[in-house]
């Protein structure tokens, strides 16, 4: 939305995201793989280590390279990318709760901007929830930091369900009414198959990315509080949906119409 010139810089920003993805995560971790061996004694060390760079699987691949040096690099690498991560989700957030409210879908005061246009209500208050980060500091901070990324996870996998289900709408929209692929700035080239199957993976991972908690092993048993936090986002999501369909008496909108 804010982007300078959005028909040049969106297109180039998706294509750049898909090598981005291939390059530093999928090529990384066959590399990763090909080096550090399933049963390496410094793989098991490092999934005891609580927190540090020594529990990253990269550095056990640089320690058996003999690289010594490069677990004080990727603490520094790490901290740089925590900074830029809050920083651009502070970003965000604050704009994202502006624009409901310019929406007239939150609240009017976080329409306020100083003189900068920097929505300040906004951004206090997203700033407010992130120092629930603090709470890591506890004698139990594994478990805390599992269940905010228990949180985060689903509440983003349910986002991306919104972007795609708003996407095929879209889709069909544009066919109804016979627009062309050539009057579109930028066309997805998976087009609507690509899209269903990324939705349908999307709901089975949001279904299934916390079946742990259903797996009763050594004496372990029911897990409820993972199981909140790994599954509250889907009637959160659901309850707003269906609430802000009856609050606001909406309807589904034919292709042909929309």
């Amino acid at each position: 939305a804010e982007a300078q010139n959005p028909r040049r810089s969106i297109p180039k920003a998706i294509k750049l995201t898909f090598f981005r993805i291939l390059f530093f995560y999928c090529l990384s971790v066959l590399l990763v793989g090909m080096i550090v061996p399933y049963n390496s004694k410094e793989l098991a060390f490092a999934n005891k280590k609580d927190t540090s760079a020594n529990a990253s699987p990269f550095v056990v691949a640089a320690v058996l390279a003999g690289i010594q040096v490069l677990p004080h690099i990727i603490n520094a690498c790490i901290l740089i990318f925590v900074f830029s991560a809050a920083n651009s989700d502070l970003y965000i957030a604050s704009r994202t709760l502006y624009g409901l409210a310019s929406d007239r879908s939150a609240p009017a005061i976080f329409r306020r901007t100083d003189r900068r246009g920097v929505p300040y209500p906004a951004l206090f208050v997203c700033t407010a929830f992130a120092c629930l980060a603090f709470m890591v500091v506890s004698d139990d901070s594994k478990k805390i930091f599992s269940y905010f990324v228990n949180l985060t996870t689903i509440f983003g996998i349910l986002s991306w369900i919104s972007l795609l289900v708003t996407y095929i709408h879209f889709l069909k929209a544009r066919r109804a009414q016979n627009i062309p692929n050539s009057a579109m700035p930028y066309v997805a080239p998976q087009g609507l198959i690509g899209t269903y199957i990324a939705l349908f993976f999307c709901c089975l991972i949001a279904l299934t990315k916390n079946f742990n908690v259903f797996v009763h092993h050594d004496g372990i048993t029911f897990d409820y509080k993972e199981f909140i936090t790994g599954y509250l986002g889907i009637p959160i999501y659901l309850i707003l949906i269906f609430g802000h369909m009856i609050a606001t008496k909406s309807r589904a909108v034919k292709p042909e119409e929309a």
